[in-house]
């Protein structure tokens, strides 16, 4: 489903009420724009008639079964039990989100009846015996027992008064991950009034700039989760994210994958997940296509400075040229990058990501980023965008990770290149939204509302895109719940594993097994290159960042030991800097599989956090 203007994009500009938040410089600066539809649409790109795509919307029912199916509560169709999986999941809810399944097996249940299926649960038989719960988030905020809502979409917060953009320019806001935002928007709901972060008018120089407030737990990173707690997040995010478009009153419906024909390339048009399973065969680690790397960095080192890059289009002969010999001698090391010109390298970057099988953002969610501005307030926006990066696959996150960050050095040298964070935003959300160059059937004056629309979503994930790869820490205290039951301990068997450390706590034998009983020092057995073991104090004071300074310390010494008059907390804040950057900590086991730390993290609301876990530190890969 694309939502992008379809044809004759350099005739006079289509009516339509231009997005508040823009300025009017750049609400009217569209020409970036219409030049790459109109250069897309030129050039001999996959045409509708032959694409074989069958996308479009689910029909009611059939998308709330899907929708019980990709947040792992397929159990509640057909009139199944409840498992112990449903049961953990269901448990961890927030009262928005429980608003939210109620909702959808609401929808189905009575798609069912009209179509004399089997019936689906009721929905008072799955919550009946589940009260939503009062969590703590991940940082101790017991901020989560959320409103009391229907089942119901609500109305959306009022949007809130214009400002100036001398008001917006250089502004600091608070961005709380604590809480769900979902229960966040419910309370603003009932107070009547928008969150700080209204749709005041900003533009290109004028983004708030928003915080994650680092609570006692600090911050999770994507990446800094294993595998297998990472897996449980999108579910818990596409659950968040429906409860949070209910209240505000937006309807999010998914699309139908579309159907393709398999490519008979090696490299354009292939899914990212073939070629990361090609590429792995050559390094075994990458997590992004080789081919999408080499073209960024072609770019980096010969682009960035070029005045124009990605909006100055290169030589169509000689990019057909160059995608052959790339699909011929790319994985056999015989393509030379030296001889691709800049413009020509912008291109390619832009076909590879328009020829992609599937929508990079996603044929299912497409949709749901192109509604992103239609939200008033920014707060909200970024809120949405968050979820949604969470939700999509991993090679395609971990490929809009990589394409993101190479925006934002472009926007870093718009002295030189004369691209503004606007103006590349407008170049690249046709090549986001227009997926395999199709024209869009859109209603006739909505144009350049949703052109707009589509360059600001993409404007919001350059700019903001260190925010937007985190994971809330209400979703972490969740995986923790989900977790819980099961209290399994992974072995450490990392071969990369350079030291492993075991917490021994002084006191262990006055306080038995009891679990109330919070250590004051722990004794970090170090195996290796140490012998003689770590002594950490537990205090409120103590941070992770004050494990690695002594840790390296004590490499960096020779293993002197520690004098023990020596005060100990004067020793771990007074350390000299040293290159603790290479060494990670981590929990292991109890209510998580594996957790890097943030080093502003402490330690002991992390062993009241998860008391059955160890602690581990570990040699950075890189």
């Amino acid at each position: 489903m694309n939502q992008l203007p379809q044809k004759n994009p350099l005739q006079p500009r289509p009516a339509g009420c231009s997005h508040s938040w823009l300025s009017s410089a750049e609400s009217s600066s569209m020409d970036g724009f219409w030049m790459e539809v109109e250069r897309i649409q030129q050039r001999d790109e996959l045409r509708e008639e032959d694409s074989g795509g069958n996308e479009g919307q689910l029909p009611e029912g059939e998308a709330e079964s899907q929708w019980l199916q990709d947040t792992g509560l397929s159990g509640l169709l057909g009139g199944l039990g409840l498992d112990s999986d449903h049961k953990e999941l269901l448990s961890t809810l927030t009262q928005t989100q429980v608003a939210a399944v109620c909702r959808r097996l609401d929808i189905y249940a009575r798609s069912v009846r009209r179509q004399h299926k089997t019936p689906a649960r009721d929905v008072r038989d799955v919550f009946g015996v589940f009260n939503s719960v009062k969590m703590s988030s991940e940082n101790g905020d017991s901020s989560m027992k959320g409103a009391q809502l229907s089942s119901g979409a609500s109305k959306s917060p009022p949007a809130a008064e214009p400002g100036g953009l001398q008001e917006q320019a250089g502004r600091e806001e608070a961005f709380n991950m604590d809480s769900a935002y979902s229960e966040q928007a419910a309370v603003l709901l009932q107070k009547s009034r928008p969150s700080q972060g209204g749709t005041s008018a900003w533009g290109k120089c004028s983004l708030p700039k928003f915080t994650i407030p680092k609570g006692r737990l600090g911050v999770t990173r994507i990446g800094d989760l294993s595998l297998q707690d990472m897996r449980k997040v999108p579910s818990l995010a596409l659950i968040e994210l429906t409860a949070l478009c209910d209240v505000l009153g937006l309807d999010l419906k998914r699309s139908k994958a579309g159907k393709w024909k398999a490519a008979e390339t090696r490299l354009f048009g292939v899914p990212l997940d073939s070629l990361l399973e090609a590429d792995h065969k050559v390094l075994p680690s990458t997590q992004v296509p080789l081919v999408l790397q080499a073209l960024l960095s072609c770019l980096e080192k010969r682009g960035l400075d070029t005045e124009g890059i990605l909006r100055v289009p290169g030589s169509q002969a000689r990019v057909k040229g160059l995608e052959q010999k790339l699909e011929r001698d790319f994985y056999a090391g015989l393509f030379s990058w030296d001889e691709v010109h800049h413009n020509d390298a912008s291109d390619l970057l832009k076909r590879f990501i328009r020829k992609l099988p599937t929508p990079l953002l996603t044929a299912e969610y497409l949709p749901a980023f192109a509604v992103v501005p239609n939200i008033p307030d920014l707060k909200q926006r970024l809120q949405v965008l968050h979820l949604l990066i969470l939700i999509l696959p991993e090679p395609n996150r971990n490929a809009l990770k990589a394409l993101l960050e190479f925006l934002r050095k472009v926007v870093a040298r718009e002295q030189h290149n004369k691209m503004t964070l606007w103006n590349v935003s407008t170049v690249m959300a046709p090549n986001l939204f227009l997926h395999q160059g199709r024209p869009p059937k859109l209603p006739k004056g909505k144009e350049k509302q949703l052109a707009e629309g589509a360059a600001e979503v993409v404007q919001i994930m350059v700019h903001y895109q260190d925010l937007l790869w985190t994971v809330a820490s209400f979703l972490v205290a969740q995986v923790r719940k989900l977790n819980d039951s099961s209290s399994r301990r992974p072995q450490l068997c990392d071969t990369g594993l350079k030291t492993w450390l075991r917490r021994m706590h002084v006191d262990r034998d006055k306080a038995g097994d009891s679990l109330e009983a919070t250590p004051k020092v722990a004794k970090i057995q170090v195996v290796w290159p140490i012998k003689d073991p770590l002594k950490v104090p537990l205090t409120p004071s103590t941070k992770v960042a004050h494990v690695l300074r002594q840790f390296t310390e004590h490499l960096s010494t020779g293993s002197k030991g520690q004098e023990g008059s020596e005060d100990m907390n004067s020793l771990l804040l007074h350390h000299r800097p040293m290159e603790s950057a290479n060494i990670l900590f981590y929990e292991v086991g109890g209510n998580i599989n594996e957790h890097r730390l943030d080093p502003d993290a402490y330690l002991l609301d992390l062993y009241r956090a998860n008391p059955h876990g160890e602690w581990v530190l570990k040699q950075s890969p890189t």
